[in-house]
């Protein structure tokens, strides 16, 4: 069983998070590629204490990257965009 403290990586702080937080009420992270959407779910909400309505996520494929003659590339990442029930607020900068 993952616990839910490894499940989530990092907040997206760029503007368009910025832009959905303020106008739509979602918010966004980074999260490790093997898991499940209900374990997401379950994670936000136990860990803010919040009550998540829906969430999406993306699979962000990795970009070939060339230092000198060697070709390698980036890691997999996994984006989740999440909106929560209507009235709560979740302080993002505390992930």
């Amino acid at each position: 069983m993952i616990k839910y403290n490894n499940i989530i990586k990092s907040p997206i702080i760029t503007e368009k998070a910025s832009f959905l937080r303020e106008k739509f009420n979602k918010y966004s992270l980074y999260v490790f590629v093997n898991v499940s959407k209900r374990q997401i779910k379950l994670a936000i909400e136990s860990l803010f204490n919040v009550k998540v309505s829906s969430i999406n996520v993306v699979r962000v494929k990795s970009k070939a990257r060339r230092f000198k003659d060697v070709i390698g590339y980036e890691k997999q990442k996994k984006k989740v965009y999440f909106s929560l029930i209507a009235g709560q607020k979740l302080d993002i900068m505390s992930v």
